[in-house]
């Protein structure tokens, strides 16, 4: 019987956590709880959780620097939580390393399938091992999971590996954002389709590409992204 996974909740609302605790471990989770920004570190950095749940307005330091803080030594899925629907803060969420996104206040049914949905994201098994992909001088080797621009590696978050990974598996092709979707956070995933716009944003610019005058990644009109020429 595997582990149970790991999930590391970071509010300062108490009551909230209790209940967001209350749900998961009802559904088979272990959970482990921080209330500000610097704890939370610590704790991922200590019990290595496979997911968290991150709210960004901590006390101490906020949830973008915790993301960015626990990118550097950890793996670990990350779901952002925030009371604002505001674009700035899902946008900044995510090009610090969040997978993911909520916006509160929101249902435990909604969250606890949100995760279910993160977890079951396939790993792109269905890519031939030890391929390597060349569009100019980027080289994708998605076996490593590594990319290289011009002989210079490129650090990539998960997610931003995994988008380019379903583009690299298919060069040319025109990939509408709900089939990035479903191969990158799973079919059962539901939520704004604008998530894949700003990963691959965040993608061009680490690949030092321009959307205007696209080398790698090409936005189809009224479609989606592809990667290389047409």
């Amino acid at each position: 019987m595997p582990d149970p996974v790991r999930v590391l909740v970071v509010d300062d609302e108490r009551p909230l956590v209790r209940v967001i605790t209350s749900y998961l471990e009802r559904e088979g989770f272990e959970v482990l709880q921080a209330f500000d920004g610097t704890s939370a570190v610590e704790i991922a950095r200590t019990e290595d959780p496979g997911l968290l749940l991150l709210d960004l307005m901590l006390p101490g330091i906020d949830g973008i620097e915790v993301c960015r803080q626990v990118r550097q030594f950890s793996d670990a899925y990350v779901i952002i939580l925030t009371a604002r629907d505001e674009e700035v803060d899902k946008v900044v969420g995510l090009s610090v390393g969040a997978d993911d996104y909520l916006v509160k206040p929101f249902s435990p049914r909604e969250l606890i399938a949100r995760i279910r949905a993160m977890l079951r994201r396939p790993r792109h098994s269905h890519l031939p091992a030890a391929e390597t992909v060349t569009i100019g001088d980027l080289v994708v080797d998605l076996e490593a999971r590594t990319v290289e621009v011009a002989g210079q590696p490129v650090e990539l978050t998960r997610t931003e590996f995994d988008i380019l990974a379903a583009m690299a598996s298919r060069p040319r092709a025109a990939l509408p954002r709900r089939q990035l979707i479903d191969e990158v956070w799973g079919s059962d995933w539901y939520g704004d389709e604008h998530v894949v716009d700003v990963h691959v944003g965040h993608l061009r610019r680490k690949l030092g590409d321009d959307a205007a005058e696209p080398r790698f990644i090409r936005t189809v009109r009224g479609i989606g992204y592809g990667l290389g020429p047409g």
